[in-house]
This record gives structure tokens, C-alpha cells and sequence, in this order.
């Protein structure tokens, strides 16, 4: 008989962000194939004796390459494995999960995908704000500030991203918030807007800091890219 793979995601980082499903796929799992962000306490819930493989993407680190993350999906399912593939934050945010369902359904593999927080909501809690605010922001976009070859991404929709209404979640936006902001500023959003860099959310080397959509850009471009963090920015407070 064919296995079957988990999508679990693994919120962003705090083993008590996981929900009871994710807990119980990591348990009763044969193989887990995680995420660098996923690792740590989280992995305390896999069952003793699975086969732990790592399986990260790290900006200009060495990784492994999207198809063959995919295609050990399909070799560990076909054993007979219950698999499962534990990804940061939501599994359905930014974490390349069409490509690998993608491999599944061409190979004939079940799956389930079990949802999760997200870095986001978590920095939005971790400040103790809400992302919606009656009558200033009823609506959120979540937006990646990279694409595949690093830079701004080309085709984003700026005049909703300067919507001074709406709060927006900015990922893998650190690198080039600078230019990101630039086009923001030039479509009518004001450097005064509220702002919150979020790094490493839900480990114990969280950090945020509060400050505007311009003096945020000015500091991120005099800084060398590190940890992993989520910029918000709109009627935050």
C-alpha cells in the first residue's frame, strides 16, 4: 500500500503555537522532512525513531533545490511511509506548497495539508495589536517583498499596497524594504505610517521594533541581512 504525506505547518517557531492536528501528524509520522524554522522544539513531537531529514531554504546559504525536496515526497510515500513535510509558519503562505502537491498529484500520492499560524498573526499578537481595526483597517494583504532572483518583484500592486487603510504584512521583505518603500512613498503612502519589524518571531531571540514606514527603510538599508523577520505596516496604533 502507498503512503500518505502531511503538509503540517509548524507556526513560527513556539512549540505551543502548534495545533493538536499538527502534533498528532508529527507523532504517529515515518519520515519528516522540515524546515530550518521548523526545527528545535517542534521536532520534541516527532515519534521516537522517525527519520528526521532536513530539507531548509536559506537566502545565499546552500539548500536544497525545490525538485528534489518534492521528489523525496514521492519516493518515502511510495514505500508505504506516513510522511510528513513540516513547513514554517502556514504552510499555504509563501512556502512553495503548490510545487510539491503538485509532484503528489502527478505521482498518484494522497495528501492533507494542516494549517497553522502564520508569522504575521504571531508578530501582530507577539505587539499586542490587532491586524484589523474597525473603521481604519478592514482589510489585510499579505505580500512577499522578494522574488526568485532577490529582488523587488516586478509586478505587485502598489496603489492597494499604499492603501493607508489596510494593513499590510511584508515577507522576506527585509533585504530590500528600502526599495519596497520607495514605491510605496511614490504612491502616495506616507513615511509617517506606522511600522513593526518582526524578527524571529516565536523563538526565544524575538525581537520588535516599532517605528514608521520611512525611518524603518532608512535602518534596514545600513543593515546587513540577518534573522528572519515579517515588516506590518498601516493603522497599527
Amino acid at each position: 500500500m502507498g503512503g500518505v504525506v502531511a503538509f503540517v505547518s509548524s507556526g513560527p517557531g513556539d512549540p505551543e503555537l502548534l495545533t493538536l492536528k499538527a502534533v498528532s501528524r508529527l507523532q504517529t509520522a515515518d519520515v519528516v522532512l522540515y524546515d530550518d524554522l521548523s526545527s528545535g522544539g517542534i521536532l520534541a513531537h516527532a515519534r521516537e525513531g522517525a527519520n528526521l531529514i532536513c530539507v531548509g531554504k536559506r537566502a545565499r546559504l546552500p539548500s536544497a533545490k525545490q525538485d528534489h525536496v518534492s521528489r523525496l515526497l514521492v519516493d518515502y510515500a511510495i514505500t508505504g511511509a506516513r510522511v510528513v513535510r513540516l513547513k514554517s509558519g502556514d504552510a499555504g503562505i509563501f512556502g512553495r506548497l503548490e510545487e510539491e502537491i503538485a509532484t503528489l498529484r502527478a505521482a498518484g500520492v494522497p495528501y492533507e495539508i494542516v494549517p497553522g499560524v502564520t508569522s504575521a498573526c504571531a508578530a501582530a499578537a507577539a505587539a499586542g495589536l490587532p491586524l484589523t481595526r474597525r473603521y481604519t483597517a478592514r482589510r489585510v494583504q499579505f505580500v512577499t517583498g522578494s522574488d526568485v532572483s532577490g529582488g523587488v518583484p516586478a509586478d505587485l500592486n502598489w496603489v492597494a499596497l499604499a492603501d493607508p487603510q489596510a494593513t499590510t504584512a511584508v515577507f522576506m521583505g527585509k533585504q530590500n524594504f528600502h526599495l519596497f518603500s520607495a514605491h510605496l512613498m511614490e504612491h502616495g503612502l506616507p513615511p509617517t505610517t506606522p511600522a513593526i519589524l518582526a524578527q524571529s518571531v516565536g523563538h526565544g531571540s524575538q525581537k520588535l521594533l516599532r517605528s514608521t514606514v520611512g525611518k524603518l527603510a532608512q535602518e534596514l538599508s545600513r543593515e546587513a541581512p540577518s534573522s528572519t523577520a515579517v515588516i506590518l505596516y498601516g493603522p497599527l496604533v
